[in-house]
């Protein structure tokens, strides 16, 4: 059988611990027997970031910038126990935060809904799309300890050297201090990119923070997103039958529960961090949820919403069985492998990832599962495979 060609390379990014393992069988035994798989490699495996004192993944974004479509495996985000393990020279600051600092844009979070697998919030029959700004906010924060006795200040410098100021805290006693921004592009990015996901997808769009406390930081957000909206977007969600709305997150959280799922949550960094992984833990698995980056100019990012599977790599490496997931991690490859195929315009590319998506699914469906879904599944006739395994079963039905 004739290769599927490629034109216009992938940027790929490789990854850390076992989700490196399952990221080369992926390609292996699912990609290269059928693609003529073109990709711009880059590792950004933790010992060669140390080598390169982060390099490769400035060079990587870059990269992703230049050809527009990248796919990336999970990385360690090292804390201080790395630091001895991997005798790293600093704490190297998170992948995913350089990258898409570099890239800005928005992150799009999706859980993979089975049949078989019931999501905790019983009455989410659809799926709940988490939109997360992927600019600033703590991920950006300048931090200091703070002794007492001493009084710290906001201070804001103009071109011409002037000074406004305002009081943060005068402390009595020891404390702890953190500076966090965002800049208007961004935001206004951020917006454009949650209505274009919502019209393409004919989904609704929710947009959420806490603007009643944060009087002019996140007040200035929900006023970005309500200029935009009536501007340029309003009249095209109204012709879609689909609405925007804001709401306090904490009322966004009780009506969350209460839905039944179907739309797009816009949230800040932070909230969309923490919210994407209680959504997709509620779906049932963190090895079932989509995430793609998409920057303001229309470059992709596509990659799992999990961690390196650090538990697993350490049963690997003692030579015991594993039964690692890696539904999100192929559906990354998937999806960059058909927004390639889009901007290509080579049908049978997009056509290839849609039928491994569907043999994914029809793989669990059919009650051949790894652990973590064999455990919650309803299927009366199941069976739980190991890491390769599973991947084996995919293939038989690709």
């Amino acid at each position: 059988m004739a290769k599927i060609q490629m034109k216009t390379p992938l940027v790929e990014m490789d990854g850390d611990e076992m989700t490196r393992i399952i990221w080369k069988q992926i390609k292996d035994i699912l990609i290269l027997p059928y693609v003529d798989l073109k990709t711009e490699y880059y590792d950004l495996g933790l010992e060669h970031r140390n080598e390169t004192n982060d390099q490769v993944t400035v060079d990587s974004a870059n990269a992703t910038k230049k050809y527009g479509v990248a796919v990336k495996c999970a990385t360690i985000t090292p804390n201080a126990a790395r630091m001895t393990e991997y005798n790293l020279k600093e704490m190297w600051k998170s992948p995913n935060g350089t990258i898409r600092a570099i890239l800005d844009g928005t992150v799009f979070r999706t859980p993979i809904i089975v049949k078989g697998i019931p999501p905790y919030v019983r009455n989410w029959t659809k799926p709940i799309s988490i939109a997360r700004h992927a600019y600033g906010d703590i991920y950006k924060a300048t931090e200091m300890k703070v002794a007492g006795g001493c009084k710290a200040e906001l201070v804001v410098t103009d071109k011409d050297g002037n000074e406004t100021r305002s009081l943060i805290h005068d402390f009595k006693t020891d404390g702890i201090i953190q500076g966090v921004h965002n800049i208007e592009k961004s935001i206004q990015g951020f917006a454009r990119s949650c209505f274009n996901y919502a019209l393409d997808t004919n989904m609704s769009l929710w947009f959420s923070s806490k603007d009643t406390i944060s009087k002019t930081y996140d007040h200035r957000f929900k006023d970005i997103f309500a200029e935009i909206y009536e501007n340029e977007y309003k009249s095209k969600f109204e012709e879609k039958g689909i609405e925007y709305f804001y709401t306090l997150i904490d009322d966004a959280v009780a009506r969350v529960i209460r839905s039944e799922g179907g739309f797009i949550w816009a949230c800040k960094n932070y909230d969309g961090d923490v919210m994407s992984d209680m959504v997709s833990t509620a779906y049932g698995s963190l090895a079932m949820m989509t995430s793609v980056l998409v920057s303001p100019d229309g470059v992709y990012e596509y990659e799992a919403a999990h961690g390196t599977v650090q538990r697993h790599y350490y049963n690997h490496l003692k030579g015991l069985p594993t039964s690692t997931n890696s539904v999100a991690t192929i559906f990354a490859w998937t999806g960059a492998l058909k927004k390639r195929g889009e901007m290509d315009g080579i049908n049978e590319l997009c056509e290839f990832a849609d039928k491994l998506e569907r043999a994914c699914i029809d793989t669990i469906e059919s009650g051949v599962m790894t652990k973590d879904l064999y455990l919650i599944s309803t299927l009366e006739n199941k069976t739980q495979v190991d890491t390769t395994g599973f991947l084996n079963a995919i293939a038989s039905r690709l």
